[in-house]
């Protein structure tokens, strides 16, 4: 005679997807990687705010700056989202109620952000998110509904690269900002374009971006270039410090 399997209840596995800070359901589950406890995102950065201690077992997460040491766990997430039925429809509503009533409208922008972020359709406005388009200039894939949010994240510093003789050093300056936190896929293309901006630059300025020295491709993403060039030189540190300069041209 078979068998017959016990069924399980939701609530027998609350103690593995439920957050430790606010009781509830984990949403955006985002693990410390240190010890490994996972909690809301929302939860443990704000715990971060006012502390560097893991808030379940109190070891210290980093002396400095611990949001360095979160990971994302999106297939956590999925299996949450399986697990509860309409957790996932209630947590997009209540995104979209936080967005219309904090997100003030510049433009008709507004309203395209907010539905962008819950994965709805665009509205109109100038986003082009219809169609073969895409939401980018050159395929990096900026025009993602969550705008890389779930990506693997990465530190950089970009650092200006001086003593080079160029004559455009003196356009070239130092960003008020140097570190900064983006998707691992963000290529250097985008960095570019970044700078651009930051530094107002115009656009027929052209960069070279540098890692240990050597001139970075347009395509190369941060994750490669953290892997093949920055990881592989031991004495190197997190964050992984690119350069940036004005373009040389070997003729």
């Amino acid at each position: 005679m078979a068998a017959t399997g016990r069924k399980h209840m939701v609530k027998d596995f609350n103690h593995f997807i439920t957050c430790y800070l606010c009781r509830g359901y984990l949403i955006k589950p985002t693990t410390v990687t240190e010890c490994l406890h996972t909690f809301c995102k929302s939860c443990i950065v704000q715990h971060f705010e006012e502390s560097n201690d893991c808030p379940k077992c109190g070891i210290q997460v980093h002396e400095t700056n611990p949001l360095e040491m979160l990971r994302l766990d999106n297939t956590l997430e999925e299996i949450i989202f399986k697990l509860v039925p309409g957790l996932r429809e209630k947590e997009e509503q209540q995104e979209l109620e936080f967005w219309k009533k904090n997100q003030p409208k510049e433009n008709g922008q507004a309203e395209n952000l907010r539905c962008q972020r819950v994965g709805l359709p665009d509205v109109g406005g100038d986003g082009g998110g219809g169609g073969g388009g895409g939401g980018g200039d050159d395929g990096d894939g900026e025009g993602d509904d969550d705008y890389h949010r779930s990506d693997p994240q990465i530190a950089i510093c970009l650092d200006c690269l001086r003593n080079t003789g160029q004559s455009g050093e003196s356009t070239v300056t130092d960003l008020m900002k140097r570190f900064i936190r983006c998707s691992s896929r963000v290529t250097v293309g985008t960095i570019k374009k970044f700078l651009s901006l930051k530094l107002k630059l115009p656009s027929s300025y052209e960069l070279d971006v540098l890692c240990n020295g050597e001139i970075m491709g347009r395509d190369h993403t941060l994750e490669f270039i953290y892997m093949t060039r920055w990881r592989l030189h031991g004495e190197n540190t997190y964050p992984m410090v690119l350069e940036y300069r004005p373009r040389i041209d070997f003729g």
